[in-house]
């Protein structure tokens, strides 16, 4: 079969089809043939800084995400060949092969039975943009049907997402967004307002306050966010566009305001319940991924080039079997 394998840190011109063996199914896991995958910058990482470190299982196949059917199943799995499914996380592409492949052996922990009519380069944009955005929304926002919620970050993959399921679930949505031209897109998705964000939202007279925010930006933009709820209100940190990766010299009582509550998402582990209520609500409210380029998998350089100097203009999808 086709697969990307890397053994190192490189460029993303050294990247190239090989030929892999197609595995074999075991107990626990189970091989999926992978129509399509979406590509994330954790993979950008990958290649650039963490494969030459000793907690990645080189030489690895890349790909934190694929959507498939499944080709093989071991005597006991709870899964039927066939079957429609998607999987992410939990250390695929880092501790076993991922989705840069034509046939992947995925623990079935991690692998998901969907019911869906959405075709394969769809689906592709769904599990890990769409299960980070709702996982935000319903775990850490506990996000209701009359809020009034505020995406920092909203043209990203994953603010995208986020604006298209909000409105879905009945919140007023504000999307912020670095530059106006971006108003009418995010507007298209279901925002009701759009400000600029300037670094500092919580000093703009808003038509009205949020109550809750799903930051995208991450701690660079993190505390003008807090101040920019109202009391109570709601601020999630999923994403860390903004470069920063931590708040220096953390003081929790003096950082974030009384009466408001941060949480944080962490979307390694994913469940069978979340993908149900996910690809219900993207079915009764008949949402349309997103995504912004379709690629074949001997082109997989020119993806990860499109990623790494983030001029793709929204999700990233391979087309593997077709």
């Amino acid at each position: 079969m086709k697969a990307i394998v890397i053994d190192h840190c490189c460029a993303a011109e050294e990247l190239h089809v090989t030929e892999l063996p197609i595995p074999a199914a075991r107990e626990g896991w189970v091989v999926v043939k992978i129509h399509a995958a979406g590509l994330n910058h954790s993979e950008c990482l990958l290649r650039q800084f963490e494969a030459d470190q000793p907690h990645i299982n080189t030489p690895v196949v890349p790909g934190i995400e694929c959507v498939g059917e499944v080709w093989q199943t071991a005597a006991g799995s709870r899964f039927q060949v066939g079957d429609r499914v998607v999987a992410l996380m939990g250390g695929m592409g880092r501790s076993f092969n991922g989705s840069y492949e034509e046939y992947a052996l995925l623990p079935e922990s991690i692998v998901f039975r969907i019911e869906s009519t959405l075709d394969w380069t769809s689906l592709a944009a769904v599990p890990e943009t769409y299960f980070t955005a709702y996982g935000s929304l319903t775990e850490c926002l506990l996000l209701c049907e009359g809020d009034r919620l505020m995406v920092r970050g909203a043209t990203s993959t994953v603010g995208r997402a986020a604006i298209q399921l909000a409105k879905a679930m009945g919140a007023t949505v504000i999307a912020a967004c670095r530059r106006e031209s971006s108003f009418a897109e995010m507007q298209v998705l279901g925002a009701d307002h759009c400000v600029i964000d300037d670094g500092n939202i919580s000093s703009q007279p808003l038509k009205a306050k949020p109550n809750k925010v799903l930051e995208l930006v991450g701690p660079r933009t993190l505390h003008d966010s807090l101040l920019c709820v109202t009391t109570p209100g709601y601020v999630c940190n999923t994403g860390i566009l903004g470069g920063q990766f931590s708040v220096p010299q953390f003081d929790p009582i003096k950082y974030i305001p009384n009466g408001v509550f941060l949480s944080g998402f962490f979307s390694n582990y994913p469940t069978q319940a979340t993908i149900d209520g996910l690809f219900a609500l993207i079915d009764r409210h008949r949402l349309q991924p997103q995504y912004s380029r379709v690629l074949p998998l001997d082109q997989i350089a020119q993806a990860h080039r499109l990623l790494e100097d983030g001029i793709a203009g929204g999700k990233i999808i391979l087309t593997i079997n077709s």
